[in-house]
């Protein structure tokens, strides 16, 4: 299915043979800039908009629509042509306005903390549906403008490599975003990250981390049995020569399993050679993962530790769990009780 943000200029241009050369500049900027769907371009007439609109649909359709935080945080089930679901959050802030997006319908990396992890795998996503996520989102965020898209939705998206390099390059040249106000997570799939320190993106990554011993990784974050926390260092090493950025260390803190003080001092062995910036993420509650996280006490105490160890720590602000719209809690799950959503 043809989608309006895979089209380069060039073909747009082809579709809209006939028409003045200025038609080109007109529909490229509505789309791109003024974050209208083909059907709303009212500088065109009306047969040109349903022309457009037949040959570049939408291809999210909402199916459910819900906010919190006292409306600043907002997040889209989205349901698309073959009826798989993906999940978007737009979180305003005083100072910016970011948008958490998806690259894939479920994941396969399987972390057992992570409601997307516990759903399962469904599909890849173009980036025309990636895009449309970040589109959709301007729409409602507007008048003020998205400045900040986290790729931390549902899906890895180093598994969807092409897509979200793609996705990257778009929002940066035809929306404008700074690269450096784009962020991939990465569960750790190291051959991608080395792939993608050479892209020339000055864009930030995020890995997450979780657990500082193979052991344990092993058991909460799959993927380490492919590439462990040796062979993961040497791809983050590999992104800051390369890039010269400074990545940062997610870590989900769960009470009894990755705050304790053996814990902390592995975080900050392994985080401090690299100057690595550590966000600490009090564990958001999923049906399927039977455990709780820190306590607020121990948050404030597991970030004053790594400190004293020489690590830049942060607690990063909980947004959207009442929604399960918090990180690790994507999977169209809402209050504990997954939903079903009928296919039309």
């Amino acid at each position: 299915m043809a989608n309006a943000y895979e089209l380069t200029r060039d073909e747009l241009a082809e579709l809209l043979t006939g028409e003045p050369k200025y038609r080109v500049d007109q529909v490229w900027t509505a789309l791109w800039e003024q974050d209208r769907f083909p059907e709303e371009i009212t500088t065109i007439s009306k047969p040109l908009r349903a022309k457009l609109a037949e040959a570049l649909p939408t291809t999210l359709e909402v199916a459910n629509d819900v906010s919190t935080d006292e409306g600043t945080t907002r997040k889209w089930v989205y349901r698309l042509h073959d009826g798989a679901t993906i999940e978007t959050v737009l979180m305003n802030y005083e100072d910016r306005v970011t948008v958490c997006i998806s690259t894939q319908a479920g994941c396969a990396m399987a972390c057992s903390f992570c409601a997307t992890g516990q759903a399962g795998f469904n599909r890849q996503l173009s980036i025309g549906e990636v895009i449309e996520q970040v589109v959709r989102a301007g729409r409602e965020a507007a008048p003020r403008r998205v400045s900040n898209i986290v790729f931390m939705g549902m899906g890895e998206p180093l598994a969807n490599y092409d897509v979200t390099v793609g996705t990257i390059r778009a929002l940066h040249e035809q929306r404008g975003l700074s690269a450096r106000n784009l962020t991939v997570s990465t569960v750790g799939i190291a051959p991608a990250i080395e792939r993608l320190a050479k892209e020339g993106l000055p864009l930030t990554l995020a890995v997450s981390l979780h657990v500082a011993n193979d052991e344990e990784r092993d058991q909460l974050v799959p993927i380490n049995k492919r590439y462990n926390l040796e062979r993961l260092y040497q791809a983050c090493d590999t992104w800051i020569s390369e890039t010269g950025r400074r990545l940062s260390f997610e870590w989900a803190l769960i009470s009894g399993v990755n705050d304790t003080d053996k814990a902390m001092h592995e975080l900050a062995e392994y985080a401090r050679p690299l100057n690595a910036h550590v966000n600490l993420i009090p564990l958001n509650p999923t049906p399927g993962y039977l455990v709780v996280g820190s306590t607020a006490q121990r948050v404030r105490e597991f970030r004053d530790g790594l400190e004293e160890l020489g690590v830049n720590a942060t607690v990063r602000r909980t947004r959207g769990r009442t929604i399960d719209a918090a990180c690790g809690q994507l999977a169209n799950v809402t209050n504990g009780k997954r939903r079903s959503i009928p296919v039309r």
